[in-house]
Parts: C-alpha cells; structure tokens; sequence
C-alpha cells in the first residue's frame, strides 16, 4: 500500500495513546503461566501481540477476546506444538526458552526476514542447558528437550530480548539459576519491564553486580486484573509530530514514571529545543527553536528513526551513537534511516557506531518503509513537515505494532491518503 501525505503539521490530543506491545507481551505470557484466570485490559492492538496469542494458544492457553481486552485461562501443555510467530522477534525470541522449560516439542514458523534475526548466542546457551535446536536461518526452526537450570551466560550488549526470555522461563525449572552478564547491560529498560512484570505475577528474581539470580521450582500467580500501561515508543511518533507544529500535539494515558526507556523521548525533544509541558499522565510537545543534539541510542533503539527526522528539521547536526544493533531488527534500520533521510531530499552518513543528520529541513519525495513499521510511521511524520508532499510505499507495515496509525495521524488533521491501485499499476507499466 501506498500513501500520500501532503505536508500539513499535526495538533490536537491523542487519548489514549496506543497500550504498550512490550508491557502486553510480557504479561500474556505470564498469564498463560500462571495457574489461574486473568483478565489483561488495553492490550496492544498489534500483529505482534496476535503472534504471541497464537503462540499461547498453541502451548495450551484459552484466550477470550471482550473487546481490546482478553481473559487467559491457562490450560495443560502438549507434548508438542506448532507456533506462528509472524514477524515478531519478541515472540520468538521469548516462546523458545518457555515453551523449552516446560518441555514441548516445537516447530516455529514466521513471516518476513524473522528467520534471518539471530538468536545466538541465546541458542548455543539453550543447546548448553538440555535443548536441541535445527539450523538457524530458516524456517522451520525445530526444537526438542527440557531445559535445565543452571549458570547461563550472555553479553550485555546482544539483544535484551534473550534475557527476557531466560527471565521467563527459568523460575519454572526444578533447580536454581543465574544470568551472567559478560559486558554492561544495553536496553536495560527492557529487561527492567522484564522483572515488573515478574514481580507483579509472584517471581522472585535476584539482581546481582554482574547479573541476576533465578530461583527455581517457583509457580506464576495471576493478580487477576491487569491494565497495560500506555506505549512511551507508540507515543514518540506524536511527539515528534508536535516538535514540528505551532499549535503542538498532547499524548493523554502515559505514566511518566513507567519502565519503557522510551519515555526519554520527552528529555531529548527538550535538549532539542521543543517546548514540552507535562502534568500527571498527559504530556503536550510543541515546536521550539530545533537544534542538533548527541544522543546514546544504546537503551532506546526503537526511537532512533523518529529522532532521526525530528534531527532533519533542526538547525545544525546530530549524531546518533551506539547504533550498531540498530541493524538486527525488521530491516537494517542504519541503511533504512539513512535512505529515508536521504530520499526526502535530507543529509544523513553513518559509520558502524555512530550516524549523523544535518537539519535544515526535508523536502518531500518518495520514501519505502523496507517492511518496517518504525521506518513507515518515521517518514509520516516526515512527511507532515516537509515542503512537499511524501509518498510512503509500504505504508501497511505499520500494522505490526500500530494498526491504527494513519486513523489518529488523521485525526490530528493529518492528510494521508491511500494511493489507488490503479495509479500505481499504470507507474509500473511506464
């Protein structure tokens, strides 16, 4: 799908703001764990999260849908399962070790480039610790065994989403276990959503200097009721939109003292000179006097690509450090941030650790998400400021984690419109 945005800043309030897709994956999958019912409220309404469901689903869960919200009931494990797990690394990434403690023969399917995103050394630690896995690199991915406790280790610095799934998993088995961190920790804040979401259904989980300590034989206890807390990540992408506009654009629903590292969104629109006003949980962004700024995107990857187009539009440069694994999700967001800069009449280079904007403003122009929904809902955002009109080809990634973008860019008085495929058919033909 194609869409046009016509240049036209956004204002007014989004409330609430879209639920967030880490919080909701982490507490489905501790629901399912749990032995009794429970009700999980304002669940992110994204294709990632439907992964994880079907995944649950698969591995025993019963999930009744009440609107946006859902009521697991946990059911007996099979012997063995097939789990679709779309495009979502979360899902992947966190199914593997828990459905490996529970002891369920798994066959994991996906869509995209899910099969390319590494999952070592997460699997050589799981192959270390009772499990037998197929080749990596494709579908689908086989695993048999029963996970054993003991001392696992990783790097810092690979991706938080291999602990979170140890995490998960290994209060379950019989015998105690460690997480060793073998360099500092990076997107701690992820792991930190990781041990709320423990805390609030029962586990114990001990934080070490250089890693963390697991218990074992400990069982998941529902609270009966959980409210998913608003997205910080979800959130940027409008704040971002207010930076650029007089009037501003207010996000309502957000918990400023919440987990998400994405929440400094807010620190760095002030460093880069937005006027940001923020009152209990509504926060308000309105264009100020831009200017670049360094930013550590080591804890916030996920913001790189909008904080990279609010860069375009500020006077002078900024760079953006610690990137290097900005390269391992659902596109290789170095080369696809640099491209979107670029092909929106931009300046932007980057070496391995480090990328660099010059502001000034875009001018319009086509950008392609690559099937990345960061990189399409970045270049919308683009596209509300530039001189001219944006075309986005791919536009419908944006469905993986926020199906309902384009509704509230809209509603903002956004001006997107869906290209015809007939208008699109006769371009290919020239």
């Amino acid at each position: 799908m194609r869409m046009l945005i016509s240049p036209r800043p956004l204002a007014g309030e989004v409330n609430p703001v879209i639920s967030s897709k880490s919080v909701t994956h982490r507490v489905l999958i501790a629901a399912a764990l749990s032995g009794e019912e429970t009700r999980v409220e304002r669940v992110a309404p994204s294709a990632d999260a439907r992964a994880t469901c079907r995944c649950l689903e698969a591995m025993g869960c019963r999930i009744r849908a009440e609107g946006e919200n859902l009521i697991l009931r946990p059911g007996m494990a099979p012997e063995s399962a097939e789990m679709d797990c779309g495009e979502s690394g979360s899902t992947l990434r966190f199914m593997l070790p828990v459905a490996a403690a529970l002891g369920i023969r798994t066959a994991y399917t996906g869509q995209g480039k899910l099969a390319e995103r590494p999952l070592s050394p997460l699997a050589e630690e799981m192959s270390a610790h009772g499990i037998r896995l197929s080749a990596q690199g494709r579908f689908p991915l086989r695993m048999e065994g029963h996970l054993t406790a003991g001392r696992y280790q990783l790097a810092g610095n690979v991706s938080s989403q291999f602990i979170t799934g140890l995490l998960l998993a290994l209060p379950l088995l019989e015998g105690d276990s460690e997480i060793r961190l073998t360099s500092p920790l990076e997107s701690a804040s992820y792991v930190e959503i990781t041990l709320r979401t423990l805390e609030r259904f029962g586990i114990r989980v001990i934080r070490e200097k250089d890693g963390l300590r697991v218990p074992g034989g400990q069982r998941y206890r529902s609270p009966g009721r959980v409210v998913i807390e608003g997205d910080w990540s979800g959130a940027a992408f409008w704040l971002a939109a207010g930076a650029l506009s007089e009037a501003g654009v207010t996000c309502a629903g957000l918990d400023r003292a919440s987990a998400q590292g994405d929440r400094a969104m807010l620190t760095l629109l002030r460093e880069f000179g937005a006027r940001v006003t923020a009152e209990e949980n509504r926060v308000t962004v309105r264009r100020g006097n831009l200017r670049g700024i360094t930013i550590d995107a080591g804890d916030i990857p996920d913001l790189v690509p909008v904080l990279a187009v609010t860069a375009a539009f500020a006077e002078g440069e900024t760079v953006i450090r610690h990137i290097a694994r900005l390269r391992l999700k659902e596109s290789d967001r170095v080369e696809t941030v640099l491209r979107l800069i670029r092909s929106l009449g931009g300046w932007a280079e980057a070496t391995e650790q480090e990328m660099r904007i010059a502001g000034g403003g875009l001018r319009g122009g086509r950008a392609e998400a690559f099937g990345d929904h960061r990189i399409a809902m970045a270049a919308a955002v683009a596209g509300s400021g530039a001189e001219g009109p944006t075309e986005i080809v791919g536009a419908e990634s944006v469905a993986k984690s926020y199906p309902g973008f384009f509704e509230v860019f809209r509603s903002l008085g956004g001006q997107a419109a869906v290209k015809p495929e007939e208008t699109e058919r006769q371009e290919r033909e020239i």
